[in-house]
C-alpha cells in the first residue's frame, strides 16, 4: 500500500501535468479562437443587414469575401461627424462611436450599428441595420447572450428577429421612440414601433426593449446628418 506522501506527490503532479497540458492547449487556440469571433462578428453584421449565403450556410471563406465586397467600418463622434480611424482606435474617450455601412451598386443600403444591454441573465450583444433614411428596419441580430434557453434565448433565434423588418425607430413627430418588445403579443395601434415578444421571456424583452433605445440615442446626431445630406443629394 503506498503512503500518503506517495498519494499526494502523485496527484499533485498529475494536477501539474494537466494544467500545463490545458495552458499549452489554450494558448495555441487562442489564435483560431480569435479568428473565429472576428469571422461570427461578420456574418451577423452581413446577415443584419439582410446578405445572406447562396448556398444556405455561410462557409468561413464567403463570410470573409461578402464582408470585404460590401461593408465598411466608419466612427463618429458625439456630434455624429466621422473621424478618421487611426483617429477613433487613438480615442479614449466613450463619445467616438463605431459603425458600419452596407455599400451596393456605390449607393448606402443600410447603416448596421452594434447594440449591447442587460436582459435577463446576461448581457445581450448584437447588431441592427436601419436603411438608408436611417429609420426603417432592415434587420437585427443577437448574437452573444446567456438567456435561459428556450425562453429568453429565443431571441437570436430567425423567427424572433424577423419581426423587426420594417419596423420604424422615429414616430411621424421626429421622435425617437425605438423599437418596443411587447408583452405576449402586440395588440396596440403603433405597430410600426413594436414587436411581439417571447412568451415566458418578459424581462428578457424589456431589457432588449430599453438597451434598443439607450444605444440608438447615441447615434442621433450621426442620422440627423446622414439623412440631411442624402436629401441634398436629391
Amino acid at each position: 500500500m503506498h503512503s500518503d506522501a506517495y498519494t499526494f506527490r502523485f496527484a499533485a503532479i498529475v494536477t501539474i501535468v494537466c494544467s500545463v497540458l490545458l495552458a499549452g492547449a489554450a494558448t495555441i487556440l487562442k489564435p483560431r479562437q480569435i479568428e473565429n469571433e472576428k469571422l461570427d462578428m461578420k456574418k451577423n453584421i452581413l446577415v443584419s443587414a439582410g446578405i445572406h449565403s447562396e448556398q444556405g450556410e455561410f462557409s468561413r471563406s464567403e463570410i470573409t469575401d461578402l464582408y470585404k465586397k460590401y461593408i465598411r467600418k466608419f466612427s463618429v463622434n458625439k456630434e455624429g461627424v466621422s473621424v478618421p480611424e487611426a483617429e477613433a482606435a487613438d480615442d479614449k474617450e466613450t463619445d467616438v462611436l463605431s459603425l458600419y455601412k452596407y455599400e451596393k451598386d456605390g449607393k448606402i443600403s443600410a447603416y448596421i450599428i452594434p447594440v449591447s444591454g442587460k436582459g435577463l441573465w446576461s448581457t445581450i450583444y448584437g447588431y441592427i441595420a436601419l436603411g438608408a433614411d436611417c429609420n426603417t428596419v432592415e434587420g437585427i441580430t443577437f448574437y452573444k447572450h446567456g438567456e435561459t434557453p428556450g425562453l429568453g434565448g429565443e431571441i437570436s433565434k430567425t423567427w424572433f428577429s424577423d419581426n423587426f423588418k420594417g419596423k420604424q425607430i422615429f414616430d411621424s413627430a421626429g421622435n425617437l421612440v425605438s423599437i418596443n418588445v411587447a408583452k405576449g403579443k402586440y395588440t396596440g395601434s403603433e405597430p410600426q414601433h413594436n414587436v411581439d415578444g417571447i412568451s415566458g421571456a418578459t424581462l428578457t424583452g424589456r431589457g432588449v426593449s430599453h438597451f434598443l433605445k439607450t444605444e440608438l440615442e447615441k447615434y442621433k446626431p450621426f442620422f440627423a446628418n446622414a439623412t440631411h445630406h442624402e436629401g441634398d443629394k436629391e
